[in-house]
């Protein structure tokens, strides 16, 4: 299973820059495999984003925006609902991925048991 993290490395927006560099950052230090999908630079990207972000989850005027978050072809979400899953220490429920050993959503899901 490969996390899919789909940015924009030309965005004009410093919320969405932030937003993109949050998931990245948090990605990168609890050692989380994902790739990368620039929509600036790679017009597939985009199209293939903005596919499959699911009716729900789209704005209600223009095209969803980044960071968007997928898990190979499956939805995860935007940032604000990555943010409500770290918030939640759920964040491996979120990306569809087992919570390693040790960690704090680990032990949460050992006490719900």
């Amino acid at each position: 299973m490969v996390i899919k993290v789909y940015v924009a490395s030309s965005s004009g927006s410093m919320s969405i820059k932030k937003q993109q560099q949050d998931v990245i950052g948090f990605m990168a230090v609890n050692k989380i495999e994902f790739e990368e999908c620039d929509i600036a630079a790679n017009e597939d990207n985009r199209k293939w984003m903005r596919e499959n972000v699911p009716e729900n989850s789209r704005p209600a005027t223009g095209n969803p925006l980044p960071p968007q978050i997928f898990n190979e072809e499956r939805y995860c979400g935007n940032y604000e609902a990555f943010f409500d899953a770290r918030e939640d220490n759920n964040v491996y429920a979120f990306l569809g991925l087992t919570a390693p050993p040790g960690s704090k959503e680990a032990e949460a899901q050992a006490k719900q048991q």
